[in-house]
């Protein structure tokens, strides 16, 4: 598990550990609270919860994922690591366009821009 986390760190260029634990702080945060959101979400929009599943789930995905990258960046800031945050979603964002979709993982850099 260690030797895992020495590669994450490199990848991700994290430089120390505890940065590491506040990043993963920041994503179980982010997580939780996204998903948490989405129900009121939900209801603001007028989309009931007895509504056929094979609808309703794809709609509520559609809603955590922005719901998710807004709250990323807002407690990334509040835990100081934005530029982390910021830069690991436009990575999100460049997936599909220059980046060979067979190796992603060995591309996936969040320190670069």
């Amino acid at each position: 598990m260690k030797k895992y986390l020495e590669k994450l760190k490199t990848k991700w260029e994290i430089k120390s550990d505890f940065q590491m634990v506040i990043v993963f702080i920041v994503f179980g945060i982010t997580g939780s609270s996204s998903v948490k959101l989405a129900d009121p979400l939900m209801n603001i929009l007028g989309i009931p919860s007895d509504m056929n599943l094979w609808i309703w789930i794809p709609l509520r995905i559609l809603i955590v994922l922005p719901v998710y990258q807004i709250m990323l960046l807002v407690i990334g800031t509040a835990f100081g690591q934005f530029r982390f945050f910021f830069n690991l979603q436009k990575r999100w964002l460049r997936i599909g366009g220059k980046n060979n979709p067979n190796n992603l993982s060995k591309n996936f850099r969040v320190g670069e821009n």
